[in-house]
């Protein structure tokens, strides 16, 4: 009779040994670093309108897409709104909140159709977990946000500027459900991109001091 030893697996009969090659060779690359050291949002009216080229987009999107994605779900989806559909969802935008703020002042009534049209492209993001997936709903709605850094780093590669901002479109499902948003599904967030007309300072950054700590045991 032969005895079985506690592990579930046979140990291999050596360790492998990895082999690298010249494909294996750290590849520095300090355009890339300057860009990301240097990223910063853009306020609203800092955008050019000039328009985003298709293939730039196409290209930019399929960069965010290659975010880390624990069960290959991609649990998160892109609506692009672009051209004459920002004036559009804009106008839906404030048709709504009108209803909604009876009292709102005239010079109000028109913001979102502004806000719309300030950048020529928005992209939002919108997180779609799986709840039947094994893969826990915290760790797939956090994939959203990696699709969506993915995507500011890859604008920012590009050379377009971007601003990250969740207003009031995004967090009501009412006026998200305009742009097609369903249940169980929740707005990521609005990325608008776009050629800059303006460089803003930098702001104050985090003291790396206070968010780092090394665990030794």
């Amino acid at each position: 009779m032969t005895h079985q030893g506690s592990s579930h697996h046979a140990a291999p009969a050596s360790a492998a040994v990895p082999v690298y090659d010249d494909d294996f060779e750290l590849q520095f690359s300090p355009n890339m670093l300057a860009k990301l050291e240097t990223r910063r949002s853009v306020p609203m009216r800092a955008f050019d309108p000039m328009p985003i080229p298709a293939d730039h987009l196409d290209r930019i999107l399929k960069i965010a897409a290659r975010s880390p994605d624990h069960g290959r779900l991609a649990p998160w989806r892109f609506i692009v709104i672009a051209g004459e559909a920002r004036q559009a969802s804009g106008r839906r935008f404030d048709a709504l909140y009108a209803a909604r703020n009876p009292g709102l002042d005239l010079s109000k009534r028109d913001m979102w159709t502004l806000y719309m049209m300030r950048a020529p492209v928005t992209v939002v993001v919108v997180s779609r977990p799986d709840p039947t997936s094994r893969i826990p709903e915290w760790d797939q709605i956090l994939g959203s946000g990696a699709v969506g850094m993915n995507l500011i780093s890859a604008a920012s590669a590009h050379g377009y500027a971007t601003q990250w901002l969740l207003k009031w479109p995004g967090r009501d499902p009412e006026a998200a459900a305009i742009l097609g948003v369903q249940a169980g599904e929740r707005v990521a967030g609005f990325i608008h991109l776009g050629r800059q007309t303006e460089r803003p300072a930098d702001r104050a950054r985090p003291d790396m001091d206070a968010i780092v700590t090394h665990w030794t045991g």
